[in-house]
């Protein structure tokens, strides 16, 4: 019954995307922030900041809330993918050792342990030699 009243509730409602749930982790971090540092004006932000992800959630005007997430990932998918990057690298950096090409100074990938290898980047088709 509660379901049923909720969906019902919620049609027509823009509902959560990332801008949404950026705010309110957001939130979260100022609120326990603020318990550990004891400043107000944080709490007060936390709380306005979840208010805003309230209104943004249950809001009809879909189309200005799809403007404004729109907006959101233009800027936050590149921050990211930087992040990610730097995950699978740091990932990857047990079995793989990354060499930058001297020609054209692209970043290239070659297993670790084999000793000293000679390196052809698939870019420019510079050859060098390092050591793994």
């Amino acid at each position: 019954m509660i379901r049923g009243w909720l969906r019902n509730f919620m049609i027509g409602r823009y509902g959560p995307d990332h801008l949404n749930i950026f705010i309110m982790i957001t939130a979260m971090v100022l609120a326990v922030v603020s318990t550990l540092t004891g400043w107000p004006v944080l709490s007060f932000l936390s709380y306005a900041l979840l208010i805003y992800a309230m209104f943004r959630w249950l809001s009809r005007n879909i189309t200005a809330r799809r403007r404004e997430n729109d907006k959101f990932l233009k800027y936050w998918w590149p921050v990211r993918q930087w992040f990610l990057h730097k995950y699978v690298r740091l990932k990857e950096s047990k079995s793989y050792a990354f060499f930058k090409c001297p020609a054209c100074k692209n970043t290239l990938r070659v297993p670790k342990g084999k000793g000293r290898i000679q390196i052809t980047c698939p870019k420019c088709g510079e050859r060098f030699e390092k050591r793994t």
